[in-house]
């Protein structure tokens, strides 16, 4: 675990949980409106019959929620960084009645150990050691620094026939530049980075990690989703 993002008000985790401290508590009525393609990702998870999903930057577990109603099969894990974000995930999620199916923890995107994290705790679901079927990341990538470590990271989680599901801000290539510079500009007082090239390196990481890579524009370029298969045989690097 990277220590550094975790502690200290200089950290990530303290200017992440500056940022949310106040609106977590009306996130989820906000975002509806422009992190668009989020529940399109959800629907295109499809777990296997007892699998396992991860995902990187929970939130307040609105999509680990909803998605845990879709695949009702699942074992469902989630971690963040933002300490009050997770309180009000944790929250969130026992209210929805999903605590034996839905675990959380705080950690780091970039270097997480999910074993670690969840420990050996019967009263809610345990990772498998060989990874996890599905990880999915939903505007979480344009507001993580080092975002291409966490993408190696998320690739290395993956279990043998496992896939990686991403939605996050595109470049909006097909809308007005006024709208980009506008949105751009917003997006910038929350530390959110719509990466421009999130498109090649995404190719990089499928050659790395010997991985599929699909990639979607949604919406003229708002968004943009990708999908990363890891082949059913083999082992994960």
């Amino acid at each position: 675990m990277a220590d550094g993002a975790l502690t200290g008000p200089g950290s990530l985790a303290g200017r992440m949980d500056a940022i949310y401290r106040s609106q977590r508590h009306f996130y989820d009525l906000t975002r509806k409106y422009y992190l668009l393609g989020r529940d399109r990702l959800i629907a295109e998870l499809a777990p296997p019959p007892g699998g396992t999903v991860l995902e990187i930057g929970c939130g307040t577990a609105r999509n680990l929620i909803a998605a845990a109603r879709a695949w009702p099969g699942a074992r469902w894990f989630g971690i963040d960084i933002s300490a009050a974000m997770l309180d009000t995930a944790g929250r969130a999620v026992r209210r929805a009645g999903l605590g034996g199916t839905v675990a959380l923890a705080r950690g780091d995107a970039t270097a997480f150990d999910l074993a670690a994290l969840f420990g050996a705790d019967g009263q809610r679901p345990q990772p498998p050691a060989h990874g996890v079927d599905r990880v999915f990341m939903s505007y979480t990538l344009s507001m993580i620094p080092d975002w291409r470590a966490a993408l190696d990271q998320a690739a290395r989680a993956l279990a043998p026939g496992g896939r990686l599901h991403i939605v996050d801000f595109g470049q909006q290539e097909g809308l007005p530049r006024w709208f980009r510079r506008l949105l751009f500009a917003w997006l910038a007082r929350f530390d959110v980075s719509p990466r421009a090239g999130l498109e090649a390196e995404l190719a990089a990481l499928a050659a790395r990690h010997g991985l599929t890579l699909r990639f979607t524009r949604l919406f003229r370029g708002y968004a943009w989703q990708a999908r990363l298969d890891r082949p059913a045989t083999g082992s994960a690097p």
